[in-house]
């Protein structure tokens, strides 16, 4: 009787038999938004001090933040934070969201180029800061509302308050005050912050002296701030100086620029670079950190068998 024999399958089709490792769920839209609120509410001080700097006589940051401290203790150094919380789970959320969505739609992977990168922040910041326009005006008054004489306050009780009497006090056009120099900066800051982030890790971890720990995050962070400062600085600069402006014909950007490059020189586009890098550069790297973290969690928590996340 003969003996029957099994005969053994190629490598390559035992290799074909396993199972093709599961593909990796998307994290929560959400989490963007989130890691920009927790981000915002630790610089709140901060951002609230620079507000009032601009809409008051005081001349100095420690001073004001004095002023705001004796005149309404801690608590006073958190006003208008609602404001900060809507501007946050609006805007941000939404250009996490978008960036994510926009990468997915230009194809851009964890090697794509930084101009697909870049392609992606632009179309994020364009609709973040359309949707987002609304927390943007209602943030800038609750945070600018102490600074002013008494008679001219809005007084909102919260961000909600704002929203709806600005709707019944203004009519709807009121929520799309400044869209227009609203959307082309957040075009600037999506396309340098969250691009370079994206780009910085990826050629960070390429190296031998990086791993995807918070030490590759931090670094990856304070580079994406530079580079956002930087980029952003010109429109920041002008966007100042036509606000500023008096006289015939001074509220012309272009009018604005030659005047300044005939008595400065190109660099005029980079004052107050110093004071804006400062202010910018704690919140995006608490933004990366915490998003990082975030991500962290939810991965820990779907290992765990919390299928909500």
């Amino acid at each position: 009787m003969a003996s029957s024999t099994t005969t053994p399958l190629p490598i390559e089709a035992n290799a074909a038999l396993k199972p093709a490792p599961p593909k990796k769920q998307p994290y929560p839209f959400w989490l963007g938004g989130v890691a920009a609120t927790i981000a915002a509410s630790i610089t709140h001080p901060l951002d609230l001090t620079k507000v009032r700097l601009q809409a008051s006589g005081d001349k100095r940051m420690i001073e004001s933040i004095k002023k705001t401290y004796t005149t309404a203790g801690v608590r006073g150094l958190f006003d208008g934070i609602s404001g900060t919380w809507l501007r946050q789970m609006s805007y941000s959320m939404c250009r996490f969201w978008a960036y994510d969505e926009s990468k997915k739609l230009l194809g851009a992977g964890p090697d794509a180029p930084a101009w697909k990168l870049a392609a992606a922040g632009s179309m994020a910041g364009g609709i973040a800061g359309l949707i987002g326009n609304p927390g943007e005006i209602v943030m800038v008054r609750l945070q600018g509302d102490f600074a002013k004489a008494p008679e001219k306050r809005f007084n909102y009780k919260h961000c909600f308050d704002a929203l709806f009497r600005m709707v019944r006090e203004e009519g709807v056009s009121s929520l799309g005050r400044g869209v227009t120099p609203n959307v082309f900066r957040a075009i600037l800051m999506n396309a340098s912050q969250l691009a370079s982030y994206d780009f910085f890790k990826a050629e960070l971890l390429k190296t031998k002296y990086f791993d995807d720990n918070i030490m590759c995050h931090f670094t990856a962070s304070f580079a994406a701030g530079t580079v956002a400062t930087t980029v952003c600085s010109p429109a920041d600069v002008l966007k100042s100086r036509i606000m500023n402006a008096s006289g015939p014909g001074s509220n012309s950007t272009i009018g604005v620029i030659r005047a300044s490059m005939k008595a400065e020189g190109a660099m005029f586009m980079f004052k107050g670079w110093l004071p804006a890098w400062t202010r910018l550069q704690p919140t995006t790297i608490l933004i990366f950190l915490t998003l990082e973290q975030l991500k962290n969690g939810v991965d820990w928590s779907r290992a765990k068998g919390f299928t909500y996340l």
